[in-house]
């Protein structure tokens, strides 16, 4: 058996030295190692092997299939850095580099959702984040959001085979935070994208970016959420921007407004602009999520809340002025190198 083994050492260091590519190696190491190889069969007649011999036999043989696998791995190293040094074959490394171009910069989105997320971590928000992937209770039903509403109709909405569907707003988060909550109170705000079947145009697309927000406790008013909404658009617009809330409906919230901050563009009067939804927490949410619980930490007497919403690619065509909104999809660098300053 050592002088078996002594010459199947030798046989596979040879093998593999002599292999010029990875599938040889392969073969080789298949032909030793393999569960029908050399070295395996020989390990087999480990057991008619003399006691007395087994010890000096079986070390001879770890050696052997150490000596075989280390080969292989040497010859798999070599084989990848001669097939490296012919990849860079006639490559003048004296040659000066190419210069770069510009200087790279955040996306305009990420640019905007950074900022509005640092504001409203100002204001004592923090960041929470749900599944993109949502169930119909998540996404409609806590919501208050009645059956016959278009929003949940097939021509609306992308829903899956298992009758779940890409969730249509963030609003989705507000409903499992409020679920995992274990006390109060809760001032969140969660951006990320949000999908529906629209046609995509200068100022639509079927995936965009939206931030939710969130504040639910046992005082919370109408003045909170205008106090928290004028102070975040005067930041991201500036502080003399002037914001007005018009009554609106909203399944979710009641009373329900939409946000118009009034800007102005170069060489043209201002204008209001539509902007935002928001409104206070409707009752009828709050108790779907006590039922979802199984208690009643969100008593609908005693608790009161606002949220709000926004399209934070509208935002960024707003604060640059970009008219069509597939700019911030295309990839084009020629746009996007304005925003490399």
């Amino acid at each position: 058996m050592l002088s078996q083994l002594d010459s199947l050492k030798t046989d596979a260091l040879a093998a593999i030295s002599a292999a010029q590519d990875e599938a040889a190696l392969e073969t080789v190491r298949v032909n030793f190692l393999g569960k029908k190889g050399s070295v395996t069969a020989l390990s087999q007649g480990m057991k008619d092997v003399p006691v007395d011999q087994k010890k000096e036999v079986g070390a001879k043989l770890n050696d052997v299939r150490t000596t075989i696998t280390d080969g292989i791995e040497s010859k798999k190293f070599a084989l990848q850095a001669a097939l490296d040094a012919k990849a860079v074959e006639g490559i003048d490394i004296t040659l000066p580099g190419r210069p770069s171009t510009g200087n790279g910069a955040m996306h305009p989105l990420t640019q905007i959702r950074d900022l509005a997320i640092r504001t409203l971590r100002r204001l004592g928000f923090i960041l929470a984040e749900g599944p993109e992937i949502e169930t119909e209770f998540h996404c409609f039903d806590a919501l208050n959001t009645p059956a016959d509403h278009p929003a949940r109709n097939e021509k609306d909405t992308f829903y899956l085979p298992d009758g779940r569907l890409l969730r249509t707003h963030t609003s989705s988060v507000q409903i499992r935070t409020m679920e995992a909550a274990k006390s109060l109170p809760i001032r969140i705000i969660a951006p990320g994208a949000a999908y529906r079947r629209d046609e995509i145009d200068a100022t639509h697309l079927s995936v965009f970016n939206q931030l939710e927000g969130l504040y639910v406790s046992n005082d919370v008013s109408l003045a909170d959420l205008k106090g928290t909404l004028e102070a975040f658009f005067r930041e991201i617009f500036g502080p003399n921007t002037a914001v007005r809330f018009r009554p609106h409906f909203f399944p979710f919230t009641e009373p329900s407004f939409e946000i118009d901050v009034k800007l102005e563009a170069t060489g043209k009067d201002a204008r209001w602009i539509e902007i935002a939804g928001c409104g206070m927490v409707d009752p009828a949410v709050f108790t779907a999520v006590n039922q979802s619980r199984g208690d009643n930490l969100f008593d609908p007497e005693t608790t009161t809340g606002f949220a709000f919403g926004l399209g934070l690619d509208r935002l960024a065509m707003i604060l640059h002025s970009i008219t069509d909104i597939r700019h911030l999809i295309e990839n084009d660098v020629r746009f996007l190198q304005q925003f490399a300053a």
